[in-house]
């Protein structure tokens, strides 16, 4: 199975389990990886033989800048089901999401949930 990366896909969002986060929001970076056949767009040179990246992209930005969920799972959870349904093409989905400056005292870190879901005939 071939597989297409967007990465770097960085977006402001009100995602966050402290209430300063859901109102003063942060910057959120997505990485997604989505499985399918491109075989044929290989071939033919044709966008509506693959997915259009920039579409996958404003999917994503939209999702993190208008949610405003407890946890970074469920906003990782929600955009590869998003994706999933909106992919014909695609059958399988992993998302990482990272908080580059998450607002944990004397952490200098990031932190990032990493999922993969898979197309199955109940979340198509």
């Amino acid at each position: 199975m071939d597989c297409i990366h967007l990465t770097n896909i960085r977006c402001y969002g009100y995602t966050g389990y402290l209430p300063e986060e859901q109102v003063l929001g942060q910057w959120f970076e997505v990485d997604v990886k989505l499985w399918l056949d491109i075989s044929t767009a290989a071939n033919t040179d044709a966008i509506e033989d693959t997915v259009d990246y920039r579409s996958v992209i404003n999917s994503v930005q939209l999702i993190v800048k208008t949610a405003k969920f407890v946890l970074v799972e469920k906003l990782a959870g929600t955009i590869a089901d998003s994706l999933l349904q909106q992919c014909d093409r695609v059958t399988q989905v992993q998302v990482i999401v990272s908080k580059p400056a998450a607002p944990i005292p004397d952490f200098s870190g990031r932190i990032s949930i990493e999922l993969t879901r898979t197309k199955t005939r109940s979340n198509l």
